[in-house]
């Protein structure tokens, strides 16, 4: 177990040594890389500024979204009217729709219960 602590000790010091020399360099390169992200001048006004554009830009999007979402709806509407004419690839379509559902439903709750399995029996 102690020969395992120094082997952890000294990854971390040859981690820690690698960061110090070359994290500078790494840094810088991502900036100039991403430059045509970086807002002038880069203050917590100008973040605070960004954030409030970022939330309104959403909120105004909620109308085009919510037209979207009901012309969806009637789409759907429309080919419940007709189900007669479904395809067979329209219906296996819609039943993988329901079964990836399903089981980011199922993912979910077992992610809330803290990755637990209860209630089965194996």
């Amino acid at each position: 177990m102690a020969s395992k602590l120094a082997q952890l000790q000294s990854k971390a010091c040859q981690a820690s040594k690698f960061v110090s020399t070359h994290g500078g360099a790494y840094y810088k390169q991502l900036l100039e890389k991403n430059k045509h992200y970086i807002q002038e001048p880069p203050t917590a006004e100008k973040c605070d500024l960004l954030s409030k554009q970022l939330l309104y830009t959403r909120l105004a999007s909620i109308p085009g979204r919510y037209e979207a979402f009901w012309k969806e709806l009637d789409y759907v509407k429309h080919l419940w009217k007709h189900r007669q004419e479904l395809k067979v690839e329209d219906a296996g379509i819609a039943a993988l729709f329901g079964l990836e559902c399903f089981a980011w439903y199922c993912a979910g709750e077992i992610v809330g219960r803290g990755f637990t399995f209860t209630g089965y029996y194996v």
